[in-house]
């Protein structure tokens, strides 16, 4: 079954662990090291962020290092980026105005 991603960046755990391997591979012992959770606890939050594509197992030896998948998010990134300018243009409107006002004073 295909998780939604939108589903899998709700929980806070699973947002640390894309925090956690943005910056480096980790394996699944690693991740439940920098969490008070079980490794089966890790391992069923990393099997909904793989669902999602969000993150990439590699075999190396006996252990799986997960990576963090930057394509994935960036599709994520490029459907928010349209609500991202309208706010964006509603901020700058709101500074204009206090600007504005603030000169008026």
């Amino acid at each position: 079954m295909k998780q939604d991603i939108f589903q899998a960046i709700a929980d806070p755990t699973r947002r640390a662990i894309l925090t956690l391997i943005a910056i480096q591979a980790l394996t699944p012992n690693t991740m439940a090291e920098k969490f008070d959770m079980s490794r089966q606890a890790v391992s069923k939050h990393i099997k909904v962020l793989q669902a999602c594509e969000l993150i990439r197992p590699e075999p190396v030896g006996r252990e799986i290092y997960y990576h963090f998948n930057a394509k994935k998010m960036l599709e994520f990134d490029n459907w928010l980026a349209q609500f991202r300018q309208n706010w964006e243009t509603q901020f700058n409107q709101l500074d204009q105005l206090l600007t504005t006002i603030k000169e008026q004073k």
